[in-house]
């Protein structure tokens, strides 16, 4: 499984150093000018999973990869990016520039809802096509964000938040990319990669506080934006067993972990690996292994 890009990664790989507020819990966050970071013209951007948040002013034309589609950017467009979302980028022609800005879940945070918007939702792709005006709407809200987080003010952070807040405002309104191509060469391998990346992401399991938050396959089917047959079909053509399956064996797999190596009773890690009642982990765990979960710890 390919490692997480996170942020610690981002500047140590385009800087050589990490800014002092980078872990402090009230959320990190910075704008950056593209043409400083982009590379070469037309080199793929290989696919990831980011850690952080991601909002880019794309101008030049680029195509978004995620699951079995691709959504073109013509000329220029605005994309935004979460930890959900593995994706990865072609970008196509000499001519790229723009601004991007990164930030934290922690920074998010602190915006009152903002994670009922539409561009946060699970299995949402939110990429947007501007115009001449649309452009330069955002690329000032950009150069606002660029010249604020230089300045010495103590409650600049809460403009930031602000400024991000108008830089969705304004892309919720527009009309939804419809540049979308669906791909059936090596889709199902993409979907399969994919699916596997979310599953694994949620494990290891190192406190009974911690929990699956994807447990069912209509949760992966809406994460990656398809339905659930055809990630049914996708997962059963490549692996040979259905996506109940391979979610079922990946919590047995985890639940003999924590039965062997912790002391958590059974029902902390029934409710760990997503079972509200105790009593419907030890059916699923002697359906699976023909014992319990207490005599599999014995043992």
């Amino acid at each position: 499984m390919e490692k997480v890009h996170t942020l610690e990664d981002f500047y140590l790989n385009s800087a050589d150093c990490l800014p002092e507020n980078l872990r402090k819990d009230v959320g990190h966050f910075n704008v950056f000018k593209m043409e400083d970071y982009i590379g070469k013209p037309t080199k793929s951007v290989p696919y990831s999973r980011k850690d952080y948040y991601k909002i880019s002013l794309i101008i030049g034309n680029n195509v978004y990869h995620y699951a079995d589609k691709s959504i073109e950017i013509k000329s220029a467009g605005i994309s935004f990016a979460n930890p959900m979302i593995p994706y990865k980028i072609e970008r196509i022609g000499e001519s790229q520039r723009g601004y991007f800005c990164v930030f934290t879940e922690a920074f998010l945070n602190q915006i009152p809802n903002i994670k009922e918007y539409p561009i946060f939702k699970p299995g949402s792709f939110p990429i947007y096509n501007l115009d001449e005006d649309q452009i330069e709407e955002f690329r000032l809200i950009f150069e606002q964000m660029s010249a604020e987080i230089n300045v010495d003010y103590a409650f600049k952070y809460d403009f930031l938040r602000a400024l991000v807040q108008q830089v969705i405002h304004k892309a919720m309104r527009l009309s939804p990319n419809d540049n979308i191509q669906k791909h059936t060469h090596s889709a199902n391998n993409r979907i399969t990669s994919l699916f596997v990346e979310l599953l694994e992401r949620q494990f290891p399991i190192e406190s009974p506080l911690q929990r699956m938050k994807l447990r069912i396959p209509a949760d992966f089917a809406g994460h990656l934006s398809i339905h659930i047959n055809h990630l049914n079909r996708a997962l059963k053509t490549v692996t040979g067993k259905t996506t109940s399956q391979l979610i079922q064996e990946r919590v047995l797999q985890e639940s003999q972990t924590l039965l062997k190596h912790t002391d958590w009773n059974i029902a902390e890690i029934g409710y760990a690996v997503g079972f509200d009642d105790p009593s419907h982990f030890t059916s699923f765990f002697r359906r699976s292994l023909q014992t319990t979960p207490k005599l599999f710890r014995e043992i």
